[in-house]
This record gives C-alpha cells, sequence and structure tokens, in this order.
C-alpha cells in the first residue's frame, strides 16, 4: 500500500498544495507515495489547483497501519487522532518542532521559511530533479498565500527566491496581481456559515496544558463579513466550549496590514494581554499577519506566566 504524503486538519493552500508536490519529487526518488488531505481545498486552494490543472487529494480521516509523511506541521494535535498507530517515515515543514514521534529515523526537515514549499523548491534543486511547469505554479501560489504577497514577517530572502524561479518555470509575469487573485478567491464569504469560515484555517495547539485553538481568515476587506460579526463572536463561544480554554479568530486585513482579534476565553483578559490590549468589542492588532511568528509565540509566553 502507497505511503500517504498528509498536510495538517483544515487545511490551507500550503498543506494541500506540498502534499502533491512532495508526492511528485518523492516518486521521481523513487518512493511509493500518494498524497491526501485531512479535508476539502478551501476557496482560495480551489482555485490553485483549477488554474493549473490539478484533482484535489484523497481525504483521509484515520492512518492506523499506514506509512505517512507530513508536510507542513508537525504537532500532533493537528493530525489524525490514531497517528500513533501509523508508521512515521517523514516531515517536512517551516513551523516550531511539534510533539509527533517515530519509531524509527526518519528524513526530516524543518528550516525557517515562510512556506513549505520554499523548502520543497530547495529539496528539488538539491536532488537535481526538474519541477514541471504546473507544479511550479501551484508551488508559487502557496508561497505568495502562505507570505500574504511577502508582508508577512515569516518571509526570508529565501521565499523570495524561490517565488521568482518558481515564476520563471511557471511562466507568469506578475506576482503582485496573481498575489491578489489568490486572496480575492480567499475572501469569498458568500454562503459561507460563521463556523465554516472559522474553521477555514483553524488549528489547535496545547499552551501548558491548555487547549487553545486559533483560526485565521484572510481578506482584502474586513467589510466582507462585517454584518456577519455578531454571528461569528456567537459561534467561536461555542467552539470555544467544546472542550478548549479559548478560541480565538483572526480576521487579517491584507490591504491595511493588520488583525482584528475575535476571542472566547476562560480567561479572555490574559489572552488580550498576551498582544498587549485589553478586551473590547474591537481589538485590532497593527502589523499582526502571522499566526505562526506573531500569535502562537505570544500565546504560549502568557501560558507559561
Amino acid at each position: 500500500m502507497s505511503a500517504l504524503i498528509l498536510g495538517h486538519k483544515n487545511p490551507d493552500t500550503d498543506s494541500i498544495v506540498s502534499a502533491i508536490v512532495c508526492a511528485d519529487l518523492y516518486k521521481k526518488r523513487g518512493l511509493d507515495v500518494v498524497p491526501a488531505a485531512q479535508g476539502k481545498p478551501a476557496p482560495e486552494t480551489q482555485f490553485v489547483l483549477e488554474r493549473f490543472g490539478f484533482e484535489a487529494p484523497e481525504v483521509v480521516t484515520s492512518v492506523a497501519g499506514r506509512d505517512i509523511y507530513l508536510v507542513d506541521f508537525s504537532d500532533r494535535a493537528q493530525a489524525p487522532a490514531d497517528i500513533d498507530e501509523a508508521n512515521l517515515k517523514g516531515i517536512v515543514d517551516h513551523h516550531k518542532l511539534g510533539d509527533v514521534t517515530s519509531s524509527s529515523p526518519l528524513e526530516c526537515i524543518i528550516w525557517t521559511a515562510g512556506c513549505t514549499n520554499t523548502i520543497l523548491k530547495a529539496m528539488y534543486d538539491y536532488c537535481g530533479i526538474e519541477i514541471p511547469k504546473n507544479i511550479a505554479g501551484i508551488m508559487l501560489c502557496a508561497i505568495l498565500s502562505d507570505t500574504v504577497i511577502f508582508k508577512s514577517p515569516t518571509t526570508t530572502d529565501m521565499d523570495r527566491k524561490a517565488a521568482k524561479e518558481l515564476a520563471e518555470i511557471a511562466g507568469v509575469a506578475d506576482l503582485e496581481a496573481l498575489g491578489m487573485e489568490l486572496f480575492t478567491a480567499k475572501s469569498a464569504v458568500a454562503g459561507c456559515s460563521p463556523r465554516d469560515l472559522i474553521f477555514r484555517d483553524f488549528k489547535d495547539f496545547d499552551m501548558s496544558g491548555h487547549k487553545v485553538g486559533v483560526g485565521q481568515l484572510e481578506l482584502v476587506s474586513l467589510d466582507l463579513v462585517a454584518d456577519m460579526m455578531p454571528a461569528i463572536e456567537e459561534e467561536l463561544g461555542r467552539i470555544r466550549a467544546e472542550g478548549r480554554h479559548s478560541a480565538l479568530f483572526l480576521l487579517t486585513d491584507i490591504m491595511k496590514e493588520g488583525s482584528r482579534l475575535v476571542l472566547a476565553s476562560e480567561d479572555p483578559a490574559r489572552v488580550a494581554g498576551a498582544f498587549g490590549v485589553e478586551v473590547s468589542d474591537f481589538m485590532w492588532l497593527p502589523g499582526v499577519m502571522s499566526r505562526k511568528k506573531q500569535v502562537v509565540p505570544a500565546l504560549e509566553k502568557a501560558f507559561r506566566g
């Protein structure tokens, strides 16, 4: 049975694209692998797949007895519930080292970059394997998405270099224009429930023994969800009550380069204080664009205190 290459729960573009791209690279290295996902593509991801001619990977909820490679995560909370019954073979990620473990040596590449696909680009180069035009296209989109068109503080020179080289392979002349197409697709909220929007890109974290969920929705304008805010706040409260100490939802305005924090918590003052704000009806975090670099570390520090 083929090994699975799998991204995190509530997959974003980088997660799903990384699985497809890593599978292409590993097959060319002679490995028997298939891409998979822990959910269906969000609107932005679907736009990317359709634009470059890819089908969405198979959705997988159980990995017991399977060989698996993880991409774009290494936290147990973001894995299938039965991950301990799988055989972990490798990791490619750009986040902090999580708490998954393996029973045998594995190929693990965790690198400081704004996007997993930046690392995969370096892996293609290292292996001397040519990147197909359509693969380069989805890799470029993942980098533009994860770095918020290079506005995120997680962006590195390696991301910019990889994007430039991938654009040349994919035949993309205007990165800014493609990035705006991505975020216009990501901003599609019509017909979506508050829960759908919160869980479009939502991750749970263990903060010193407390379960904390953090969702993020990147929009070209927060006006797109203005009428939905009471329902979003109500739904976030229900999500917190599902066994979480706190549930946060970041509404990130990519044009204004900041995020509105929506919060439901057993200790809201403690959580809001992690970002230097007081609890109010409108908590604006100027310059906060990255959950990975600006939100999770601040929360971990607050919960350690």
